[in-house]
């Protein structure tokens, strides 16, 4: 069984920058796609950024591209976000997932971490 924990989340001001780790147990995933999903209050779960497994693409959604940027370590079983310029809208608990890339939907959720950026 795979258990993916969040750490990293936090209360920062406008601007400010966190990095939130995922670590994996119970399953090497260095041929998961790993990605950050988000959700704030009263709305719907959404898409942040994905990392692929074989050459590291990634892709973004339009709300954090330029500010966010997703990483992995392999050797570590790890992935980051690093999130700098942080607005008040990106408050939300944080999610990471993963999924071996011909399979639709992510297969490992974790428990989430909570991110609050105050104006």
């Amino acid at each position: 069984q795979v258990a993916l924990v969040e750490s990293g989340g936090g209360l920062v001001q406008a601007g400010g920058s966190l990095r939130l780790s995922c670590a994996a147990s119970g399953r090497t995933l260095s041929t998961y796609g790993m990605a950050w999903f988000r959700q704030a209050p009263g709305k719907e779960r959404e898409f942040v950024a994905h990392i692929g497994w074989r050459d590291n693409y990634a892709s973004y959604a339009d709300s954090v591209k330029g500010r966010f940027t997703i990483s992995r370590d392999n050797a570590k079983n790890s992935a980051y976000l690093q999130m700098n310029s942080l607005k008040p809208e990106d408050t939300a608990v944080y999610f990471c997932a993963a999924k071996r890339s011909w399979v639709r939907n992510y297969e490992y959720w974790g428990q989430g971490t909570q991110v609050t950026v105050s104006s």
